[in-house]
């Protein structure tokens, strides 16, 4: 095992000449497809005609499609200005349609799980007994989204990676039965290495013990000797949506959840993924601030199915739930607490994670506070964050001082002026990185999770998070805010006026192709 760190982020250099030989392979045929269409349409004047009344009819089925109105207009300006080019694009990546094999099988698999989790009428009565507008927001992500809401289930919030850890790995050697974990971005190294000692011992004592990861990922952070290690070791171990060298639009959906279940009886989730920079052990970008909290009792069985819907779309005989569903019995030492995990898929017409977002901001009347890493919004979500403001609600978001991608850096601060001018406050957190998504609303409801403010997150991802009210982890999410606005920035001043013409355009240019990227 490595016990040493070091302040620059260690790759795995057969993943990344995978990674490398993926990219360059798609590149390549991309321009072949590209290359061979504009041929045509250089020699066959008809071809070229036809090009152009296909991109039309397509900016036409673009513009009646029930999309946000960004991928409207990106995809529109795209092919209106790049006939050939755009529409190649858009047929490999844009259409509806691209990934109805994944959107069968995993409707399938949410199909059989439904009967899973069922609504406790008595949570919905006592919540709406406490507030009526929580309870109306509860009642979207039961209705809509499937994911019932508990009264019988402590949180803990830790602001603290290490500290949250070091409790993951606690709880994890009191498993007796099962153990699932399934992360965007796991990494061979010394935080894993941790929890892997815990999970051999576990396998061996007869645990099931099942880990999933995406491989786009992790993929600077494994290789592939990696599953067969862990499988040697009696965990069963599968990886999500294998990049591949061939066009496959649905590579375009990652999983980007963050889940731990213990015998169906604790639960973690958050921000943070297994591996070293998430607890400061390497510092590639300044110190890394993330978040993430532990559910004690009935609320982790939604966990519990949310990675099992993953789970099972990745296998082809059907899964039987009920040995990983038991009943907890758990009396809450905080009474009037309710806490509702739940999930959101890119293959569903439904937005959950921007959905829940936005009805927290929408019944907002004091304050509304926002950590996330990536902030490049839609029209609807930025109206809804100003119109807030507007109303007199103390809005704050704070993202990073650090940037681990400077191309979306750019892109998030070309968002802070339309806010700033209309009374947002923004922060930018000096130290370093900031990785938490979390919202905390008049100090009586939080939502923490793995869902960015960003495009890719709200449509393109799949993604889980939980919410709740009523519980004194609330209170430690706004301690948290106030120690995150004592460690930043406040550059609310610095975008509420005028821009120079040269940074406009450029900005211009970022946000209007931002949602493709």
């Amino acid at each position: 095992m490595h016990t040493t760190t070091g302040e620059k982020r260690e790759n795995i250099q057969n993943s990344i000449s995978r990674g490398v030989f993926v990219a360059l392979s798609i590149l390549l045929q991309v321009f072949w497809i590209v290359g061979f269409a504009m041929y045509m349409a250089k020699y066959y004047a008809v071809i070229s005609l036809a090009a152009s009344l296909l991109s039309l009819l397509i900016v036409l089925r673009i513009y009646g499609e029930h999309i946000n109105s960004a991928y409207k207009v990106s995809w529109i300006i795209l092919i209106m200005a790049f006939p050939i080019f755009g529409l190649c694009l858009f047929l490999l990546f844009g259409r509806e349609g691209s990934a109805a094999l994944s959107r069968r099988r995993f409707a399938r698999v949410k199909a059989a799980l439904a009967g899973c989790l069922v609504q406790d009428p008595a949570a919905v009565e006592a919540l709406q007994h406490k507030d009526k507008g929580l309870a109306n927001q509860s009642h979207y992500l039961g209705a809509y989204a499937g994911f019932p809401v508990y009264a019988d289930t402590d949180v803990t919030y830790y602001g603290d990676t290490s500290a949250a850890l070091a409790a993951q790995k606690a709880d994890l050697e009191t498993a007796q039965h099962f153990i699932f974990m399934e992360y965007h971005a796991i990494q061979d190294s010394t935080a894993w290495h941790g929890i892997e000692d815990i999970l051999v011992c576990k396998a061996k004592a007869g645990v099931d013990v099942r880990v999933f990861y995406d491989d786009m990922g992790s993929i600077g952070f494994v290789s592939k000797p990696f599953v067969r290690r862990l499988q040697s070791e009696g965990i069963q171990c599968r990886v999500f949506n294998p990049l591949l060298p061939v066009l496959n639009v649905f590579m375009n959906n990652r999983d980007h959840r963050k889940i731990t279940v213990i015998d169906g009886r604790v639960g973690y989730t958050g921000g943070y993924n297994l591996a070293d920079e998430y607890f400061n052990l390497t510092r590639p970008y300044g110190r890394w601030k993330d978040s993430g909290i532990r559910l004690a009792g009935g609320a982790v069985r939604s966990l519990t199915v949310i990675f099992l819907e993953m789970w099972a779309a990745t296998q082809k005989e059907p899964l039987d739930p009920a040995p990983f569903l038991p009943e907890v019995s758990h009396s809450c030492a905080e009474p009037g607490c309710f806490v509702q995990p739940y999930s959101d898929s890119p293959l569903d017409e439904e937005g959950t994670g921007e959905n829940a977002y936005m009805n927290l901001i929408k019944n907002a009347r004091r304050s509304v506070y926002i950590t996330t890493p990536y902030l490049i919004i839609s029209d609807e979500m930025h109206r809804e964050l100003t119109l807030a403001a507007k109303r007199g609600v103390d809005v704050r978001i704070v993202t990073p001082g650090i940037p681990d991608k400077k191309l979306i850096y750019k892109v998030t601060r070309s968002y802070y002026a339309g806010l700033a001018q209309r009374g947002v406050r923004i922060y930018e957190y000096t130290p370093g990185f900031l990785h938490a998504k979390q919202f905390v609303c008049d100090d009586e409801v939080a939502i923490v999770g793995t869902i960015n403010m960003d495009f890719r997150s709200l449509y393109l991802h799949f993604e889980n998070a939980c919410w709740f009210c009523g519980c004194h982890a609330v209170q430690d999410v706004r301690q948290d805010f106030e120690d995150l606005f004592a460690a930043s920035r406040e550059v609310t001043a610095d975008y509420s006026g005028k821009r120079s013409l040269a940074l406009r355009g450029m900005q211009c240019i970022l946000r209007l192709f931002s949602p493709l990227m």
